[in-house]
């Protein structure tokens, strides 16, 4: 049994109790639940170029080994499947260093939401929860510990941790921010609810505010005013997502909507199974939007503080936001009907504005 008490940052007040196995490093399960990521396989390597094989070669090695190379080289998959899917619109265009690293914390920012959300290798349907969540606690420790061999001089198991490295040596991105990520899924394990939107907060301080900033180490940017600055914009970027994904949310579990709000607006869950939303789900949405904005607005100061492709990336992450924003209004608040996206066009010429205006 283990013992998650708020040392943890961002955790309740209050101890919370998850019966759990011994937490062991084994290596071999985390790469299991990486190939599971990828079933297809469709990654090559340098030997006979068959994806996917786990027939032992002429050169001796065995078949277990083979498959945890396999599930090495499909952590990579990830990375880049987390590049395509998830890089705004203006780092697309970033020199090749920066996007080579951005890719590698994306990869990671993904395989750690995974562990988090995805089925589990070998896990019956019928598992009973605190097992499923048991299971899901030992891979994150098991990445954690990967993570401590980079700052520790070693060398990772993952492929995409071992990028990840590569990243740490050459921008001296500093241990917690990846380790705050972590933690922040085991987070997302126990707590599925907020009373306060304060509370929230605390959690956007692991779950999106350690993105920032190493962002801004990887553009050799990063300050204490400039990171504060970060802060701002990426715990109202992560509060635009839970906004515009109400309906996803539920439907895995979680609600990300204060409960102060909601009893405020006098809406309660039932509401939010609704296929459409209700005048008071859709005040309290556009409540949440509105105040994301206000945050994201006291932050967006940061890109008028940088210069060049820094900028550029900074600038692309704000209209981001503001362009999700003004397709939730765009869609009369009703998030539950469906998941509001904004369109390419306005994405740009927000950025364009942002970055020339510097805010």
């Amino acid at each position: 049994m283990c013992r998650a008490t708020s040392a943890a940052r961002g955790f309740p007040d209050e101890s919370v109790i998850v019966l759990r196995q011994r937490c062991q490093v084994t290596g071999v399960s985390l790469f299991a639940f990486i190939s599971e990521l990828c079933p297809n396989r469709q990654v090559t390597g340098a030997g006979d170029g068959r994806a996917g094989s786990s027939r032992a070669g002429s050169s001796g090695v065995d078949e277990g080994e083979r498959d945890e190379e396999i599930a090495a080289r499909v952590s990579l998959a990830v990375a880049a499947k987390a590049s395509a899917e998830n890089f705004p619109v203006a780092l697309r265009v970033l020199p090749k260093r920066y996007r080579a690293h951005l890719t590698a914390l994306y990869g990671f920012a993904r395989l750690v939401d995974d562990i988090g959300d995805e089925p589990l290798p070998g896990m019956p349907g019928s598992a009973p929860p605190e097992q499923v969540t048991a299971t899901r606690l030992r891979l994150l420790d098991e990445l954690q510990e990967d993570v401590r061999r980079i700052y520790a001089g070693e060398e990772p198991r993952v492929a995409a941790i071992r990028e990840l490295g590569r990243t740490v040596r050459e921008t001296g991105v500093p241990a917690q921010p990846l380790l705050d990520l972590i933690q922040a899924n085991r987070q997302d394990q126990l707590v599925t609810r907020y009373a306060r939107y304060r509370d929230l907060e605390d959690y956007c301080t692991l779950s999106a505010n350690p993105v920032g900033q190493v962002v801004l180490y990887i553009m050799d940017a990063a300050t204490p005013e400039r990171i504060a600055a970060s802060d701002l914009v990426c715990t109202a970027l992560q509060v635009i997502e839970h906004t515009q994904d109400v309906a996803e949310d539920l439907a895995g579990g979680r609600v990300y909507l204060p409960k102060q709000d909601m009893d405020a607006y006098q809406v309660t869950e039932a509401d939010l199974a609704e296929p459409t939303a209700s005048k008071r789900v859709r005040e309290l949405i556009r409540f949440e939007a509105d105040r994301a904005a206000r945050a994201l607005d006291e932050g967006s100061p940061l890109v008028g503080t940088l210069k060049g492709m820094a900028r550029l990336a900074i600038a692309g992450y704000v209209s981001g936001g503001r362009a999700t924003l003004k397709a939730i209004e765009a869609g009369g608040y009703d998030v539950l009907r469906s998941t509001p996206r904004p369109g390419k066009a306005d994405t740009l010429a927000m950025m364009a504005r942002c970055y020339v205006k510097g805010r």
